[in-house]
């Protein structure tokens, strides 16, 4: 999705593109994809390599893309994302930097692999797969283009071996970030996924938590939807209840040190949702004692939002009172590159923004929060 503002003149959007190359950008929503299915098979022990071979008929994925509608690669990406030699979109680092790191002079680009195993019910594969992508991420992406950083990626319903993995990868500069989805067994503040936050405070990383996910639930709170319009809607639904729950179960109580980032589900949502929290929260207070603070005080100390879905409202200053409340420093530019509603880095912000919060929006907030230079 190429974002336009319906009150933005042509002149200023001509403008834009033409600076925007200028621009040193941060793109802190980037899907790396493999180019075969035996692409892991280098970082995986021989066993899985047969039991994938006779058991699996979806490699990978496991829980990770939900029941299926009609949506499915290669039509979630741009069909200009083919990369020449051939594979699926995302999985040429040279086409990439070609196409979108190179011209959209990003300096900091954040992997967020989706394909990882995280879900899959065997819980010894899961972890297998997990730990061989962190692996493929340095050797096919990271070791080879420094403006790259990668995310761990754990084997989430099992808390004690996605803390062994944290920890195993803790220090490792090719990573900025642990990655969870945000469609899980249970809602994220819950008890058996405790350990991973713990790990993550320890070794500095904040989590991100992106959209999609299967934890065997459907996405609404009223049953399955029909349509796939319906599923990506709800995905802004889904946060708002890893949000509350991670809240509510005093996760931040618990780890003061502790950064999240809800990634790809928007953030037009989270105002409405904190002032709920508050107004139930002063009747309520009794029932989580182990809460020191309004909940909106928590959102506000300890969660950044990446951009796209960018927010498109019919007036620009809706938009600004937003990101006020939000705050410009908690918002992380992304582009979700390949997938097939990327943002354009030069169309994204309207003019009326000042330099401070336009830097800080493309780069400043990520350099400050990731802690690369």
């Amino acid at each position: 999705m190429n974002i336009q503002f319906r009150d933005r003149p042509k002149e200023a959007a001509s403008v834009a593109a033409k600076t925007a190359v200028k621009t040193a950008i941060a793109d802190c929503d980037i899907h790396p994809a493999r180019a075969t299915k035996s692409e892991l098979y280098p970082y995986l022990a021989k066993r899985w390599h047969a039991h994938l071979e006779t058991y699996d008929k979806r490699p990978y994925h496991g829980m990770m893309e939900g029941p299926p509608y009609p949506k499915a690669q290669p039509n979630a990406s741009r069909r200009d994302a083919y990369p020449p030699e051939g594979g699926p979109q995302g999985s040429s680092l040279s086409f990439m930097q070609k196409q979108h790191l190179d011209p959209n002079n990003v300096v900091l680009g954040v992997l967020n692999p989706l394909a990882t195993g995280q879900g899959i019910r065997n819980q010894d594969l899961a972890a297998a797969i997990c730990s061989a992508v962190n692996d493929w991420q340095i050797e096919k992406w990271t070791s080879k283009d420094k403006r790259l950083k990668g995310s761990i990626v754990v084997a989430n319903e099992d808390g004690a071996a996605a803390a062994a993995e944290i920890r195993t990868r803790a220090g490792d500069k090719n990573f900025v970030q642990v990655l969870l989805l945000s469609r899980n067994v249970e809602p994220l503040g819950q008890r058996r996924y405790w350990p991973i936050y713990q790990a993550a405070e320890e070794a500095g990383l904040p989590v991100g938590i992106h959209a999609f996910g299967f934890g065997g639930n459907p996405i609404t709170a009223s049953g399955w939807p029909s349509f796939y319009i319906e599923e990506m809607v709800g995905h802004a639904q889904c946060q708002q209840s890893v949000l509350a729950s991670l809240v509510l179960e005093g996760v931040f109580e618990r780890h003061p040190a502790l950064n999240m980032i809800m990634i790809e589900a928007g953030f037009g949502w989270a105002p409405s949702l904190a002032w709920r929290l508050d107004k139930t929260f002063e009747r309520l207070h009794g029932e989580v004692p182990h809460l020191k603070r309004k909940p909106s005080e928590y959102i506000s100390d300890h969660i950044w939002w990446t951009t796209q879905p960018m927010e498109d409202p019919e007036r620009r200053d809706h938009l600004f009172e937003l990101i006020d409340w939000i705050g410009w420093d908690k918002l992380l530019f992304a582009t979700d590159y390949p997938h097939w509603d990327y943002d354009d880095p030069s169309r994204v912000l309207p003019p009326g923004v000042s330099d401070a919060n336009r830097d800080a929006f493309y780069l400043g907030n990520a350099r400050k929060l990731y802690g690369v230079s």
